[in-house]
């Protein structure tokens, strides 16, 4: 009676070996892999440990030391208002990283969820879901975020709703496909005739199946979201003033750009450098995970 417990924490440590291995294993399997898992690693580390590895408070002003040049005081010098800017690109590493954890998983949750009912439903159901995912896809990804956050007002909790909603198709469509190459298959056929339901055979038999695609997919997407975050911050659409977003921070350093190097620079050198590690991540652990790839 009392090894129920143990058995389930033994389960669950077994998994976390397991994936730990498993992640061992990528980062060793190319150097591209090894690059891509210190850059999203580093950019982790500051959004967990931001608030004791910034020097100063990102939002602390100090006028007699505003554009101040790299120092040692202030290694990424000083805004318009002498704030440390070392402090606001660490403190931006934390808002990227919370803006794309929610619009991701709205995203893929309401994407998955329509996109397996449509893949397996078929008929007016499937119709109606794709028409709908349709019409969204018809338009330029920013253009229809920045419509949406414009319509709800421009803040950075708009910004994530608008994203949400303009990233949720693509991964309907993914994972429709995948089901309909799946829903045909020997054993959910056997799982229909003996009188499993919808929901049985999508959570044991296709959700399972279909995960890999859309893990990929997200790898891939983090870098995009953290871009779109940024541009629509860069419009005026995003985060507002003081919030220390890397494209608001850009915004503010226009004015400055020609004298003042350092104020646009790191903010940009910071979102250059993340983007570009979550796109390596999501390259390695698209050829990782395809065997097709994987055997060349």
């Amino acid at each position: 009676m009392g090894g129920g417990p143990s058995l389930g924490m033994g389960s669950r440590a077994a998994r976390l070996r397991s994936a730990v291995r498993a992640f061992v294993r990528f980062s060793r399997a190319s150097p591209v892999n090894m690059s891509a898992t210190a850059l999203v690693a580093l950019v982790l580390f500051a959004a967990l440990l931001g608030p004791w590895l910034a020097p100063h408070p990102p939002d602390a002003m100090s006028l007699t030391e505003r554009l101040h040049p790299p120092s040692s005081a202030h290694p990424f010098g000083t805004d318009d208002y002498g704030r440390d800017l070392l402090s606001r690109v660490i403190a931006g590493a934390r808002i990227s990283i919370e803006v794309v954890l929610i619009v991701l998983s709205l995203s893929v949750g309401l994407g998955t969820i329509l996109g397996a009912v449509a893949g397996l439903a078929g008929g007016l159901a499937d119709e109606i879901i794709m028409r709908v995912t349709d019409l969204f896809l018809a338009f330029p990804v920013l253009i229809l975020a920045a419509a949406i956050a414009a319509t709800l007002g421009g803040n950075l909790t708009t910004t994530m709703i608008a994203l949400a909603a303009v990233y949720w198709p693509w991964y309907a469509r993914l994972v429709r496909g995948q089901v309909l190459s799946l829903r045909e298959r020997e054993y959910v056929f056997a799982s229909r005739t003996f009188g499993a339901s919808a929901w049985w055979i999508i959570r044991v038999h296709l959700l399972p199946n279909v995960m890999p695609f859309v893990i990929v997919q997200v790898s891939l997407d983090v870098g995009y979201v953290i871009l779109a975050t940024s541009s629509l911050s860069f419009l005026g659409l995003g985060a507002q003033a003081p919030t220390p977003e890397w494209g608001a921070m850009l915004t503010d350093a226009r004015a400055f750009i020609r004298d003042d190097w350092w104020f646009a620079t790191f903010p940009g050198m910071a979102l250059a450098t993340t983007v570009f590690g979550f796109n390596l991540l999501g390259d390695g652990l698209r050829d990782w995970l395809d065997p097709r790839l994987r055997s060349r």
